[in-house]
């Protein structure tokens, strides 16, 4: 079985097989005649990590960096074949799918590193060593200020159902979210909407009724906001959100008030990293004050108290609201093939019940 897995893997990495996995963008730093070389491949768009990866590559003399941007199902994806074949690994992957992250841990696909930094981690933000939670993100609701009046501003999922349900609501087929079937993340927040919520029945008939579109990506959502095709994103990242928001300042996140899931991208060293060492020290830096300035700078860090950026309306009471998504085995729930495939029909007849509406895009 091992033989015939790692001929599989062979095939998807050289393309045999079909079209294999390609990175959506790269970007190299540091000095092109590096002798050393660090692959790190994420989910983050270079624009967002592009700060952190410089600082790093000062501070690091001597080493080049390279990065690919990654969809988040094909990173989990390549990294796994890599795995398998022993051939083509990343020194890290870094990924907002936190729950493939720790599958691909369970699957023995990671490598342990422990320091100074990764042991004070909180325990929900380390698992076994393995996997690290390296920023702190909102899952929000976005407008456009100019395109919706203040009354109509929802603060919570109760607020959005009331909104879509009228037949003749002005925000039909205008209120986007993830295709959970393209993006890793946009699963991860609709599962964990399912279990945190006894509004989430309503709120995906909602979504049906009313033509809602699941689309790729945070920033292409967040686009159509900005232009106003769409006049509400729904469980989008903050970081893009407020990142969009310096350019334009009719864009406004909202953190419901029910609650707002907080996610921390999950980054691991591959088990075949070429550089594991300099990987961790990678880790580290992450995770190290300078680090996090950058992170926040980048708003991959939201701050969520007095010093919150404008743009991010809070929830009323921030204490019981926020509900962060802890590395622990409860994430490979939504990954167990039969619960997926019965989420994923459910998903599918919710964005298929009006012709009209729902457009499914690839990630």
């Amino acid at each position: 079985m091992k033989a015939v897995l790692g001929v599989f893997a062979t095939l998807l990495l050289t393309g045999t097989a079909g079209a294999a996995p390609q990175p959506e963008a790269t970007k190299s730093y540091g000095p092109e005649s590096a002798d050393t070389r660090l692959l790190v491949r994420g989910t983050t768009d270079i624009a967002r990590f592009d700060t952190v990866l410089e600082m790093f590559a000062d501070r690091a003399a001597g080493v080049r960096i390279d990065y690919e941007q990654w969809g988040s199902n094909e990173l989990s994806e390549v990294t796994t074949a890599s795995c398998l074949s022993a051939e083509g690994a990343a020194d890290m992957v870094i990924s907002s799918a936190v729950d493939l992250q720790l599958k691909l841990a369970n699957d023995g696909c990671a490598r342990a590193h422990r320091s100074p930094v990764t042991t004070s981690l909180p325990q929900v933000a380390n698992w076994r060593d393995e996997v690290f939670g390296i920023t702190r993100e909102l899952a929000v609701m976005v407008y456009n200020r100019r395109q919706i009046s203040g009354a109509e501003v929802p603060r919570s999922r109760f607020d959005l159902i009331n909104l879509l349900r009228p037949e003749n609501s002005r925000f039909r087929g205008r209120v986007a979210t993830y295709d959970i079937e393209a993006s890793g993340l946009g699963y991860l927040f609709a599962f964990a909407d399912a279990q945190q919520a006894t509004t989430f029945g309503s709120l995906i008939e909602a979504f049906g009724r009313s033509g809602a579109i699941a689309t790729c990506c945070s920033a292409e959502i967040i686009d159509g906001v900005a232009d106003g095709t769409y006049l509400i994103a729904y469980n989008v990242l903050a970081s893009y959100a407020l990142a969009r928001a310096k350019e334009n300042p009719d864009i406004v996140a909202v953190a419901p008030d029910d609650y707002t899931l907080v996610l921390a991208r999950a980054a691991l060293i591959p088990r075949h990293a070429t550089e594991p060492e300099l990987a961790g020290t990678f880790l580290d830096f992450l995770l190290s004050e300078a680090g996090r300035s950058a992170l926040r700078s980048a708003h991959l860090i939201v701050r969520t108290d007095d010093g919150a950026p404008a743009p991010l309306r809070l929830p009323e009471s921030p204490e019981t609201s926020f509900r962060p998504i802890a590395l622990t085995p409860s994430l490979l729930v939504g990954l167990d093939q039969h619960k997926r495939r019965e989420f994923v029909a459910l998903w599918r007849e919710t964005f298929t019940s009006d012709p009209n509406g729902p457009v499914i895009s690839p990630e």
